[in-house]
């Protein structure tokens, strides 16, 4: 199957739908999570592989960014026109960005889950990618040469 051809039985946007929803993003039906962010092996209505997902430090950093680029012009406006004392800015806010931060975190790891499973990468593009020995990767070509 060429590549283009692959890309239109995996819509990205689709599939970051799905897992933004935390649905297996192949089938939409399935649990994309066994735990609060343990993404499953695989899909349990359509066992779709889930297993090579990599999302790794990427879910935390675009939470972050949605919280601030929601909380901060929130709280900006607040003090600028309300002028509430800080404990109830700490009772009020506090809360509020953990909130919204639990909610989101495992919906932005699914919608990124999505996206690697759609532009198929670490390997859920069907075939393996061959793993680089970080040993020999940056060695020189002889090795006798320090």
């Amino acid at each position: 199957m060429e590549k283009g051809q692959e890309a239109l039985k995996r819509p990205v946007r689709r599939s970051m739908w799905r897992g933004f929803r935390k649905r297996c993003p192949s089938c939409g039906e399935g649990q994309v999570y066994s735990g609060f962010l343990k993404v499953a092996d695989h899909c349990p209505v359509c066992s779709e592989d889930l297993s090579h997902q990599r999302a790794d430090d990427a879910p935390p950093y675009f939470t972050i960014i949605i919280v601030g680029h929601i909380i901060i012009p929130l709280m900006w406006a607040g003090e600028k026109f309300l002028v509430p004392p800080i404990g109830l800015q700490i009772v009020f806010w506090l809360p509020l960005i953990a909130g919204l931060t639990l909610w989101l975190l495992p919906r932005v790891k699914g919608a990124i889950v999505g996206l690697q499973w759609a532009v198929g990468m670490h390997g859920f593009g069907g075939a393996e990618q061959p793993l680089v020995d970080r040993h020999t990767h940056w060695q020189s070509k002889d090795a006798s040469k320090p």
